[in-house]
């Protein structure tokens, strides 16, 4: 069930407010709970910190960052655990965000390899997110309308059906069938698609489309044959296609399971029947196509009901300057933040360059 996207809460002010202790000690806490999962006491908070600090001081630090919503202590223990605010503020303002070693980033490349073809490229960069994470990884494939169109080919089938392929990019090639009106001759096709290839490469289907739609006007004026012919044929060959949630690529959804806030069964089927449906996510992944750089989404700040105990962290993925499709990765709030960021950071910048190689 979709809901208003939430928006993450301003951590200026709490910044302003606590002092560098407790900043350090909400860190550790942050830390030591990503790390093991299980709430964390002052007793314990006090030997992981390194400070020379009384329990009764501990106590009321924590009490403190209680009081504004960063942490909160779970009904069956003394220790506390943070909240979706904490995290936002931990990833704001305290985290510390160690680069992957080049060995490790030469791993990725040779595991994005350009030459195993374009969807092998998204599986393969959806599989290296999962498997680095340990969470759920996933890819969206670049929507057609933002494919730039290389050739036209019409090759003529039985009746009045026509086969258009159409090559996009480096890599993708799609076939549609079109059912015309009449007849065409194997030169008409030929000239058509001629026309359509010398008009249009290198556009995306958005501009063929509207190019064509404004060129349909002319129809009803004396237009060169071939003209007519190459627009009624494009027209449909290029027609937008419904929703695909085939569009989105995506592996490790089982990790989840290892994760004991994700237990509880009824939130387990709500999250897996979303991954199963694959549309809200991609709604919400679509979304970030306008960003700019890694986006992260904590709790109800996605908006969707289903990723409530959940973060999303996501990048764009770029050819030649231009955004075609966005990666990421899906865990539980309590992710390893330090290491997901860089990971879809990279895993982006090297799926762009092997699909622009």
């Amino acid at each position: 069930m979709a809901m208003q996207p939430g928006k993450p809460m301003p951590t200026e002010p709490l910044n302003a407010e606590l002092n560098d202790r407790a900043k350090h000690l909400l860190k550790v806490l942050v830390e030591s709970y990503i790390r093991e999962g299980q709430p964390v006491g002052s007793r314990t908070l006090a030997k992981a910190a390194g400070l020379e600090l009384s329990p009764a001081t501990i106590r009321n630090v924590m009490a403190d960052l209680e009081d504004m919503g960063l942490i909160v202590s779970p009904h069956t223990s003394a220790g506390r655990v943070p909240t979706a605010q904490g995290y936002r503020f931990f990833v704001d303002t305290l985290l510390n965000v160690e680069p992957f070693a080049p060995g490790q980033i030469e791993e990725f490349k040779q595991s994005l390899n350009p030459d195993l073809g374009y969807e092998h490229l998204l599986e393969s960069a959806s599989r290296l997110l999962s498997g680095v994470s340990r969470l759920a990884g996933v890819v969206t494939v670049p929507r057609q309308e933002q494919s730039q169109l290389r050739q036209v080919e019409f090759l003529q089938l039985s009746g009045n059906r026509v086969l258009a392929i159409l090559v996009m990019g480096e890599r993708e090639v799609q076939n549609r069938i079109l059912h015309l009106d009449r007849t065409f001759s194997e030169s008409e096709l030929r000239q058509a698609a001629n026309f359509l290839t010398a008009q249009f490469a290198g556009k995306s289907l958005n501009d063929i489309r509207q190019s064509l739609l404004a060129d349909m006007e002319d129809l009803r004026r004396d237009v060169d044959a071939i003209m007519r012919t190459a627009i009624l044929l494009g027209g449909q060959a290029l027609a937008p296609d419904g929703p695909d949630t085939s569009r989105l690529v995506m592996q490790g959804e089982v990790n989840l399971f290892e994760y004991q806030e994700l237990s509880d069964l009824d939130k387990l089927k709500q999250l897996f029947a979303a991954f199963n449906e694959k549309r809200e996510i991609l709604h919400l992944l679509d979304r970030c196509i306008r960003a700019e750089g890694v986006q992260i989404f904590i709790g109800q700040e996605s908006g969707f009901e289903f990723l409530d105990e959940c973060s999303l962290v996501t990048a764009p993925y770029s050819v030649s300057g231009e955004i075609i499709g966005v990666l990421g990765v899906i865990g539980p709030t309590r992710m390893q933040y330090d290491r997901v960021i860089p990971l879809v950071d990279i895993t982006a910048r090297l799926l762009g360059a092997a699909m622009h190689s």
